[in-house]
């Protein structure tokens, strides 16, 4: 079922079309000028429109225009009783879907429009789906044999056959989207979209809108009905990032929609039905936040009918090694480069390092180092960040002996790496005081400022 807009002067024939286009069940609306198809137009969301190339007050052209310029997802057919090749070519040319010359049979018209709806529909999913790509945090499955890891795949293997509501929990970086990806690819629905939508990077009226949709005119800057993620996500999978950040407003929404499996769109009165598996992450305790009065108890409930930690990288480091291996080839791809391997020693103060922005982090220093450093190995001096924790909290820095000299030994990288750690060491000493620090490592006030500079301290 589709609904369809149909713009013809002539009474007759608008009745030859309705009575063919009914019992196939569309949403018909009928007009009979250049104007009020317009009007329509702007004022709804049609996934077809037929339109008369010959109008009382114009050329029905300029309707197909103004969807062009909109960049509505709704597919055009011009009609015209004087149908030429010259006439089909430029009417495509524009954007026209389809051309049907008068008169026609009942079979092609239907088929045409049948044809178009589905055109609207997969052209509507495809532009939501390629800003939710663009928002996905990377490409790798589930990596690692440690325990933590073995556990979390087999949770995911038991609840993606399901329809169930997954509440997904973790710190930020640990991969909950690539959780969830996974969830979706091993339920019935993984030949469905699945879109991703960061909750808290919209404001309360946007977020609304990004899930919900609008109608023209339910906010200042509306100038067009816009189809919700909800909607874009029929019949496939929604995941809500940060989900905790939700305004009481939208938790609400999302609790009808979970309930009912209805969604109405801002500014409408209207509820439409969507078939939509809902899967939710948040860094923060729902709990706590449930319990101090910031997230409504009867939608944790329904969010949280299957909960899924996802641990700390800190918590596995044995799988470290494997992650960063496959880290390496994929970033590798992506620079279009050679792949690198990691040096020992630089694998063994990774496995030291607490990484609090998790794998998320791993991958920012490995991608880093691979930019940064000409070698084919990644060496323990091309991790500054983990230098610097680990000297800080007491760990003895590798020494290069004649075994584990490589061929290529970046001297000044090293120095670098070695003189911005004890800087930061002597600040965190000394409170901060730049005077202190600069007497206690002999340099003057004008020579700590400039290696203060030089090294982003």
């Amino acid at each position: 079922m589709a609904r369809v807009l149909i713009v013809e002067d002539e009474p007759n024939m608008r009745k030859v079309l309705t009575a063919n286009l009914r019992p196939d069940g569309h949403l018909l609306v009928e007009t009979a000028t250049l104007k009020s198809g317009l009007q329509a137009v702007h004022g709804n969301d049609f996934d077809v429109v037929l339109l008369d190339q010959r109008l009382p007050d114009g050329e029905g052209t300029d309707v197909l225009k103004a969807i062009q310029q909109a960049e509505l997802s709704t597919a055009v057919v011009m009609l015209s009783a004087y149908g030429t090749v010259e006439l089909a070519v430029d009417a495509m040319r524009i954007g026209a879907f389809d051309f049907l010359t008068k008169p026609f049979s009942p079979e092609n018209l239907r088929a045409i429009v049948h044809r178009a709806a589905e055109w609207a529909t997969l052209h509507r999913e495809n532009s939501l789906l390629r800003s939710a790509v663009d928002r996905l945090e990377g490409q790798s499955e589930i990596r690692g044999s440690s325990q933590a890891a073995v556990k979390l795949r087999e949770l995911i293997s038991l609840v993606g056959p399901t329809s169930a509501t997954v509440l997904i929990t973790g710190e930020t970086g640990t991969g909950k989207e690539l959780v969830a990806r996974a969830i979706h690819k091993g339920s019935p629905r993984a030949s469905k979209p699945l879109i991703s939508i960061n909750c808290a990077a919209f404001s309360e009226t946007l977020l609304e809108s990004e899930l919900f949709g609008h109608e023209k005119g339910a906010f200042t800057g509306a100038d067009r009905t816009r189809y919700g993620l909800f909607e874009a996500a029929h019949e496939g999978t929604l995941f809500l990032d940060e989900a905790g950040e939700m305004s009481p407003a939208a938790q609400a929404k999302l609790l009808r929609v979970l309930a009912e499996g209805k969604i109405t769109r801002l500014g409408s009165t209207v509820a439409r039905d969507v078939d939509v598996r809902v899967l939710v992450a948040t860094h923060r305790d729902l709990r706590k936040e449930v319990q101090e009065g910031r997230f409504r108890q009867d939608l944790y409930y329904r969010l949280a009918i299957v909960p899924i930690h996802v641990p700390p990288l800190r918590e596995r480091t044995g799988d470290i090694p494997e992650i960063a291996e496959y880290l390496l080839h994929q970033i590798a791809n992506d620079l279009k480069t050679p792949s690198r391997m990691l040096h020992p020693d630089a694998l063994q103060q990774l496995t030291a390092y607490s990484f609090p922005g998790n794998v998320r982090e791993l991958r920012n220093l490995l991608e880093r180092a691979c930019i940064l450093t000409s070698s084919s190995e990644i060496l323990w001096f091309d991790l500054p960040e983990v230098i610097d924790d680990l000297a800080g909290m007491g760990f003895a820095l590798p020494v290069f002996n004649g075994s584990s000299l490589p061929e290529e030994f970046h001297l000044r990288s090293t120095l670098a790496s070695w003189e911005r750690s004890i800087i930061k060491q002597t600040l965190t000493k000394t409170n901060g005081s730049k005077t202190e620090a600069a007497r206690r490592l002999g340099l003057s006030k004008s020579d700590l400022s400039y290696k203060l500079s030089k090294y982003d301290l």
